[in-house]
């Protein structure tokens, strides 16, 4: 399920700022960025998120800027002098004119001029206390953002449901038909067979053929289990407890059964009425993909 959430926390050790990002995904996969002197902390905050989150590509971001000047930058004026006399000697070597001077602008990217200052235990621990809490709370914006977009996905989900139920209803009031159709049409072409002839037809083959015909394409058994899989969909969906995965496996069966009504019905009216269904299961796979 898609998402996004952010904080911003200080204390008398450090200024820090969360962002959390989230893309749909079927697991939940953790890729998260820290600074490297709290590196060391990556575990417990990804053990909090996997606490608050169970699905979802999530990326999350860790911004800390120390108060103390232990977390500081520094010029390594030895380095950055060595860099001088070593240009000034390659460009005696070759005779070039000392017309342009490097400036500092110039020095300052190379490797080891800037020095990041080393961070004491001390201070790292003493980050920890808001670097927790900041997660927590940008934790609970991004349930908040999450909350508004499954309410809409909930509508969403009950819609389809409600489809499918209405589909329902005109399948079964029109499967009697499929039968009593099935035997007029064998009686047509028996009557047209036999029309110059003086062959009698015999009710009781008649009979028998329609009710094996009745019997294959009878249909009761998967409208009940539908109906079925629709009140516990929406049980489910009512549930406080995260049923994404009982939903994607009800979906599944819902599929099944539609797809059986559709091959035995043997009719051009309910045949339109499972390709509605399919459709609504269609969309409902499309959302559960998004749902925890």
């Amino acid at each position: 399920m898609t998402g996004f959430g952010n904080a911003t926390q200080q204390n008398e050790a450090a200024y820090v700022s969360v962002e959390l990002k989230a893309v749909n995904n079927r697991y939940l996969k953790v890729s998260m960025r820290l600074p490297d002197f709290v590196a060391r902390f990556e575990t417990d905050l990804e053990k909090i998120i996997r606490e608050e989150i169970a699905r979802g590509s999530l990326q999350v971001a860790f911004r800390v800027r120390l108060h103390s000047e232990a977390g500081g930058y520094s010029i390594d004026q030895p380095t950055l002098k060595r860099y001088l006399q070593q240009i000034a000697s390659v460009q005696g070597e070759l005779d070039s004119p000392a017309d342009r001077q490097p400036t500092l602008a110039d020095l300052l990217p190379l490797p080891g001029v800037v020095t990041e200052s080393e961070v004491t235990p001390d201070i790292v621990e003493s980050v920890w206390p808001v670097l927790e809490s900041t997660l927590r709370e940008a934790l609970q914006h991004f349930h908040d953002f999450r909350g508004k977009e499954g309410e809409s996905m909930l509508q969403d989900l009950k819609g389809q449901c409600q489809t499918i139920a209405s589909q329902v209803d005109e399948v079964e009031k029109r499967a009697p038909e499929v039968v009593a159709a099935y035997r007029e049409k064998i009686l047509d072409r028996v009557r047209k067979s036999l029309a110059d002839t003086d062959v009698q037809v015999d009710g009781k083959d008649v009979i028998r053929e329609v009710a094996v015909f009745s019997d294959k394409c009878d249909i009761n058994e998967e409208i009940t289990r539908l109906r079925s899989h629709l009140d516990q969909f929406d049980r489910f969906l009512e549930s406080e407890k995260s049923m994404g995965r009982k939903l994607e496996f009800l979906g599944q069966e819902m599929f099944r059964e539609i797809n059986t009504i559709g091959s035995k019905a043997n009719n051009v009216a309910i045949a339109h009425n499972v390709v509605e269904m399919k459709a609504a299961i269609e969309r409902i796979r499309e959302v559960l993909q998004n749902v925890e």
